[in-house]
């Protein structure tokens, strides 16, 4: 199968990572209420997905509770087991994977940003949860993985790893609007988000910038990052990135003797234009009349 053919989300993943995810071992099991489970820990994540039952985690020492269409995601070296609670036992999938560089064959924990930039955040402790149905693209995509490894075929591993590169890309859509959800009761913890993304710009701003990279940074879907910052600072994060290197460049103009499209370049502007009509809009005169301006006051004084 040629890079050509690859669905853009899985390209993409496969051409921006150094480190991809790697299936250890696939797992579908059925236990009783008698079944019990000595205490676990692994170099790997362990991600669980309950099909029916009810059983309680025990990991680094918390109980979560988990019923019917739960998924947890168990964080590497994390002490864990867990016991079933209902009578008619449970039905689970097991999906144990760790990430292993593409180029030199080593192993990581971290890998995939989208996904792991969550993980490792403190927010989510030593695992993760997440709600879905029974007809979740999520859960059918672990159905598939499990089956193509039982079948054993000539392209079963490459399939199989395919399928893992889609199982992240839903995972990491899952956890954002679940991110999302869980902080929009939180008005503070928004405030705070707000306030590390408008800083994340003040330190880039002459930097390539996109408002999906800015969302990105603070694990936030494009939409809601710039409907929450209008709202907290009467100003979208577009106008406040320009707002910023336009202040920037005033500083350059006026201290430095560097040409105008130098300047414009220097504060992340694609173009000379481009930077003199956001810097008239902005200040009222273009940048060669505003540092004409600055050296006449300079001469009179």
């Amino acid at each position: 199968m040629s890079e050509t053919t690859l669905p853009r989300a899985w390209e993409g993943l496969i051409n921006k990572g150094a480190f991809l995810p790697v299936i250890v071992r696939t797992v579908e099991r059925i236990h009783d209420p008698s079944w019990s489970m000595e205490i676990n820990r692994h170099d790997h994540f362990e991600m669980v997905y309950m099909k029916r039952g009810n059983a309680v985690f025990q990991i680094s020492g918390q109980d979560v509770n988990i019923g019917s269409n739960d998924i947890v995601i168990i964080k590497p070296h994390q002490p864990h087991k867990f016991s079933v609670k209902s009578q008619a036992g449970c039905e689970f999938i097991v999906l144990r994977f760790k990430f292993r560089n593409q180029y030199d064959d080593e192993y990581s924990d971290v890998s995939l940003n989208d996904f792991i930039e969550f993980v490792k955040n403190k927010e989510s402790g030593s695992f993760i949860t997440l709600k879905v149905s029974k007809k979740n693209d999520i859960v059918y995509v672990m159905n598939r993985i499990l089956r193509e490894r039982e079948r054993q075929e000539l392209w079963g591993d490459l399939l199989s790893y395919l399928l893992i590169m889609e199982l992240f890309v839903l995972i990491s859509r899952a956890l954002k609007m679940e991110w999302e959800e869980n902080i929009k009761g939180k008005s503070l913890k928004l405030k705070e988000l707000m306030q590390i993304a408008k800083e994340y710009m003040e330190a880039n701003y002459e930097k390539d910038l996109t408002l999906t990279d800015i969302a990105k940074y603070i694990f936030l879907s494009q939409s809601y990052f710039a409907h929450a910052f209008k709202e907290e600072f009467d100003i979208s994060p577009k106008s406040y990135l320009l707002k910023v290197r336009v202040e920037k460049s005033k500083e350059l103009l006026e201290k430095t003797d560097l040409k105008v499209s130098d300047v414009a370049l220097s504060v992340g502007f694609s173009s000379q234009q481009r930077y003199n009509d956001i810097f008239k809009k902005y200040v009222g005169m273009t940048p060669l009349k505003y540092r004409k301006k600055l050296k006449k006051e300079k001469m009179n004084r």
